[in-house]
């Protein structure tokens, strides 16, 4: 196969890297033991089951039952093929890898949207150069300027210009070959339905590139000058571009968010770039949409703080709130940014400078639990008796849900200070809502380890006799090469009865064949089925002694060959119903001793 990369050379990869620096990177892990833990990048949980082993190289999740190598983590994680994940970890690891880029760069998606990619790609260096390089775009650059954007920003955020012509992009994209009709399915042009001809959708805006989580751009962001409307027209939803999964700048953010754990959250791009110019290189915004379930997903994949940074205003405390509870629901510890006077984050900084709004990203957030207190007092008059205890009961009930008891006090003490309550009042009505909410929650208790780690209950499979025998054999195996070739030679060429244990068996000794240094993590390369591969590291964590004897080898192998017979006793029954059916006494009567005689040999 074209590019394929020697056994030697993925061995030196494999020995170079660690594990769990790979996953690191995408997922926060703690030492528990011999082992890390963490929160499973592959589906959504709030108890960390994604154990990583050092030890083995490998990995593997309680919950969804994901588990492979850090070629394998890669692969998934980020979508991408073997010799792509073999190129970052081989840059990682110090090797140098004998291929060429093309055989290890792949777009995200298949080959059936690298035209998407591309015709993207060229428009955005197009734009950046019609608004840097030409007469066109002087009165864009001009209100660029005006607005405050440097000419760093625009060259760090990628930002062009679009002409006011209806056929530019058409005739940029058809002179390089792209189709026309792709085109529309990649949201760049339009078409009318009247005559059929196709027009650019983007004219005389402003253009803001719309990046992937790899860096590829997927999209556009237009905006207009002054009083075109809309103010900012998008790209539409294509098979590259999803608002409720894309993050603006979060393919550069992620290095910042990664480092410090936190990330801040905007509304707007302009409110990004101020943000970035005055530091804040952890800042992503929304895509004209709220936050959703898939952008929580993303970002708690590397951080367990946000700052929410919204506009001042009544619309964007909202939006504020409801993505504050969605972040708090989802494990992370949320502080809001509130702005004076209304402002957006961007007319802040111009206003009052970088200096300003840094203090008060960092000294003046207010915890989730205080946005609350302010936030619940928007249009109530609390001078009157009716609103303020509608208030008070209000902030009860979320300081009731706080889960930490000196939390609860602290909250509760500022509320009766506040208002000149009796504390005692106000803990007496708190307790009764917070014993009322833990006797609504599910009756599913979490246990806290000694390293802080919450431990999820996982009921203990049964498996059994002879399945039990037959992962025992293979987690020896998996262990040893000697133990591998000793197993062989008992099973007399016979095979395991569950075909997942005699595929990966088959594999193995396979394997053992082949491989000069074998170890677990290098054997997951090898099998291609996603099923086997989650399997054979289910089995390779099972607690085995270090080196079997032979008595116990063989009483799994007897193990097996009991339940083979206990197989063919059900196929001869099976045969026997079918020989009377046919009135075959005879036939039946002899298959009835054959059962007799199996039977007897399972007793001995």
């Amino acid at each position: 196969m074209a590019g394929r990369i020697p056994e030697e050379t993925i061995q030196q990869i494999k020995q170079g890297v660690d594990i769990a620096d790979v996953i690191g990177d995408y997922v926060q892990l703690k030492k528990q033991g011999r082992n890390y833990f963490g929160l499973c990048p592959f589906h959504g949980e709030n108890s960390p089951s994604f154990s990583v082993s050092p030890e083995k190289q490998i990995y593997h999740c309680f919950g969804c039952g994901a588990g492979g190598n850090a070629f394998t983590f890669l692969m998934e994680i980020d979508q991408i093929p073997f010799q792509e994940a073999a190129a970052r970890l081989a840059d990682l690891a110090g090797v140098t890898l004998d291929i060429s880029p093309s055989q290890t760069i792949q777009p995200s998606k298949s080959n059936e949207y690298a035209d998407f990619l591309e015709a993207h790609a060229l428009m955005a260096k197009f734009y950046r150069h019609l608004l840097l390089n030409t007469n066109e775009g002087n009165e864009a650059l001009h209100y660029l300027h005006e607005r405050g954007f440097t000419d760093e920003d625009i060259d760090r955020f990628q930002i062009g210009w679009s002409l006011p012509q209806n056929e530019f992009s058409l005739n940029v994209l058809q002179k390089r070959g792209f189709d026309p009709a792709r085109m529309e399915e990649a949201g760049l042009l339009l078409k009318k339905e009247e005559t059929g001809r196709y027009y650019d959708r983007f004219r005389g805006r402003i253009m803001f590139p719309i990046h992937d989580e790899r860096g590829n751009v997927v999209g556009f962001s237009g905006r207009g000058l002054e009083n075109v409307q809309p103010k900012y027209l998008n790209s539409p939803e294509t098979a590259l571009f999803h608002k409720s999964s894309l993050l603006y700048n979060f393919h550069v953010a992620k290095t910042a968010i990664k480092r410090q754990k936190q990330f801040i959250l905007f509304e707007g791009f302009a409110d990004v770039i101020a943000a970035v110019r005055a530091g804040f290189d952890q800042s992503v915004a929304v895509m004209g949409t709220s936050l959703t379930e898939e952008h929580v997903r993303l970002l708690k994949k590397i951080a367990n703080e946000a700052i929410i940074c919204y506009d001042g205003d009544n619309a964007g405390l909202n939006a504020a709130y409801k993505a504050a509870d969605m972040l708090d629901k989802n494990g992370i510890s949320v502080n809001v940014t509130m702005l004076p006077d209304g402002l957006d984050p961007d007319e802040f900084i111009k206003r009052n400078g970088h200096e300003s709004f840094a203090a008060y990203v960092k000294d003046a957030s207010l915890t989730l639990m205080a946005f609350k207190m302010e936030y619940f007092k928007r249009g109530k008059n609390l001078r009157e008796d009716s609103q303020k205890f509608r208030y008070i009961e209000d902030v009860l009930v979320e300081i009731a849900g706080l889960k930490k008891a000196v939390e609860r006090d602290h909250y509760l003490r500022r509320l009766a200070d506040e208002f000149s309550l009796s504390l005692q009042a106000l803990q007496e009505q708190e307790k009764a809502l917070f014993l009322k909410k833990r006797a609504d929650q599910p009756g599913r208790k979490e246990e806290l380890n000694k390293h802080g780690v919450v431990l999820k209950a996982r009921p203990v499979k049964q498996y059994p006799r002879h399945e039990t025998a037959e992962r025992r054999l293979l987690a020896h195996m998996l262990n040893s090469p000697d133990v591998a070739e000793r197993v062989r030679v008992m099973m007399q060429g016979e095979s395991f009865t569950i075909d997942e244990h005699q595929a990966l068996y088959t594999y193995l000794l396979g394997y053992y064949e082949q491989a000069d240094e074998p170890d677990t993590a290098s054997f997951l390369t090898v099998l291609t089925d996603e099923q086997l591969r989650r399997l054979a590291v289910d089995i390779s964590l099972m607690t085995v002694n270090g080196e079997p004897g032979e008595e116990e080898l063989l009483d799994y192998v007897k193990e097996i060959n009991k339940q083979r017979r206990r197989f063919e006793i059900e196929e001869k029954k099976r045969e026997r119903d079918e020989a009377e059916k046919r009135h075959d006494y005879v036939g039946a009567a002899r298959i009835l001793n054959d059962i007799i005689a199996i039977e007897k040999s399972l007793t001995r």
